[in-house]
């Protein structure tokens, strides 16, 4: 055989053994993103309420716009969970809620940590036996979570209640449970944290000071409330402020590659339960990369202003108005101390009034703004409750939540409880033509919207606005949300009780 003869044989065994390991590497590629797609666990979309804030509208097509995700840890002991949690199987309960808010040109992120022990309205929300509840108010926050009784929880309950309380669009809901926090952390090996004190409480053990923390110790860390500072779950929030921090830290240092993402998303995709538009394990890399341009000094953790309730003792109350500024400024993709980021008009997600209160009428206290609100969409067309909401919170009207859908109604109803009389006359101008109803013994107000009823379509304007809906933007950050707050780079030892 020639030397060349020779060398076109070598070439071609080079050329197919190369063939075959890359389609080795391809298939092995392929069984792996398989397996993780099975391991995925998603939440059913039917419990998502189906009257919602609107989605907010890009400035061009193609455009950047904000996501909005909802982080919720949960308790349960179910599937193996106990083995860390310790207790008994029963109802999934959910001490831990964020609110991600990742601005448009996913450069700063701002994450809202909202009080289980927060008094809310909860608005209508499906059961197993797929009938909808009646909205409750003056209810934990965390009892969202407990609707339905179900050892896994329900986070469409829980989105439902943060989207009527912010009047923000939730785009993605991610439950993660105990297995998921040890599996995590031990893929990106340990998250470094600082504990301000020994702690032996309640079966938890962890020793004072700056060290790393994988597995049972980063699930004690998060979880335990007791031995630590005042022992109440606001300490709690902020450790959980800046181990999450911490592990985003780690996570970029390691990089956003698919090698470094890939061993994550299986530890990850074991123990967590997401909505349907993460549901797949590239849904999760491509939602982890697109978060990669975010400096640490550019995301913000903040506990929504709070105060010890005034109506239930032991509860949580949100303080008016400094977190309906939080969630106007958010709602707006503004940046904390109101700067825009150039990427969604002003108008985009706010949908306009169709009139205005007699400027004669004399103006509501902060008690008749609490009154509880329920907007329903009488019609059936696709986000008219979430316009007519959006009108009414525009009004300064703090505590409005979203009814299930019925259909068939022509003209726009006001139903009240005479003790609310004076608030529902003041509601009446924002839907002209609407009939009002006495309904004695019934919970607040209930509007719900008729044919009749036509909001203004919410049109981008050109340029970023200098007002918010309900007044001038900030100065600087309001003290109430700087006194709550920490940047992912701040000291992971500061601010922790």
């Amino acid at each position: 055989m020639s030397s060349s003869s020779r060398r076109r044989r070598v070439i071609r065994t080079v050329i197919g053994l190369a063939a075959v390991l890359v389609l080795s590497v391809a298939g092995a590629g392929a069984w792996f993103y398989h397996r993780l797609d099975t391991n995925i666990t998603t939440f059913d979309a039917g419990g998502v309420a189906t009257e919602r804030p609107p989605a907010p509208v890009p400035t061009s097509p193609g455009a950047s716009v904000p996501v909005n995700v909802l982080l919720l840890g949960s308790d349960t002991r179910n599937d193996g969970n106990a083995d860390l949690g310790g207790g008994d199987e029963g109802v999934g309960h959910s001490d831990t809620a964020i609110l991600l808010h990742v601005y448009a040109d996913h450069k700063h992120a701002v994450g809202v940590s909202i009080p289980r022990d927060t008094l809310v309205t909860i608005p209508s929300c499906r059961l197993p036996s797929g009938d909808w509840t009646k909205p409750r108010t003056n209810q934990m926050f965390n009892e969202a979570f407990t609707v339905g009784d179900s050892p896994q929880g329900n986070p469409a309950c829980t989105q439902n209640t943060v989207e009527a309380l912010t009047g923000l669009r939730i785009d993605h809901t991610i439950v993660v449970d105990f297995k998921g926090v040890a599996a995590m952390t031990e893929a990106i090996n340990g998250v470094d944290v600082c504990v301000p004190n020994d702690v032996d409480s309640h079966d938890i053990k962890l020793k004072k000071g700056p060290q790393k923390i994988s597995g049972q110790p980063a699930v004690d860390y998060l979880r335990a409330r007791y031995g630590f500072g005042d022992n109440s779950d606001i300490g709690r929030m902020k450790r959980q402020q800046a181990f999450l921090s911490s592990m985003i830290r780690k996570i970029q240092s390691q990089g956003f590659s698919l090698p470094t993402l890939l061993p994550l998303a299986d530890a990850a995709t074991r123990s967590l339960t997401v909505d349907e538009g993460l549901g797949t394990a590239m849904k999760l890399v491509d939602f982890a990369q697109s978060l990669q341009q975010i400096e640490l000094s550019d995301i913000t953790f903040v506990t929504a202003p709070w105060r010890f309730s005034t109506v239930q003792s032991g509860r949580i109350d949100l303080v008016h108005p400094d977190v309906d500024t939080l969630w106007r400024l958010l709602r707006e993709d503004r940046t904390l101390d109101g700067q825009a980021t150039g990427e969604v008009p002003a108008t985009a997600s706010t949908a306009p009034t169709t009139s205005e209160p007699s400027p004669t009428a004399t103006p509501l206290t902060a008690e008749q703004l609490a009154t509880p609100v329920t907007v329903v969409n009488g019609v059936g067309t696709d986000g008219l409750a979430g316009r007519g909401s959006a009108a009414i919170r525009a009004q300064g009207f703090q505590n409005v939540s979203l009814g299930q859908t019925t259909g068939g109604r022509l003209r726009t109803e006001i139903a009240y409880d005479p003790l609310f009389a004076a608030v529902a006359e003041q509601l009446a101008p924002l839907f002209p033509g609407a009939r009002t109803t006495e309904e004695p013994g019934s919970e607040g107000i209930v509007v719900t919207l008729g044919r009749d009823y036509h909001p203004a379509p919410a049109t981008p304007t050109a340029g970023p606005s200098t007002v918010l809906p309900d007044g001038p933007l900030p100065t600087g950050v309001p003290s109430a949300i700087a006194q709550n707050s920490r940047t992912a780079d701040d000291d992971p030892c500061s601010n922790l009780t």
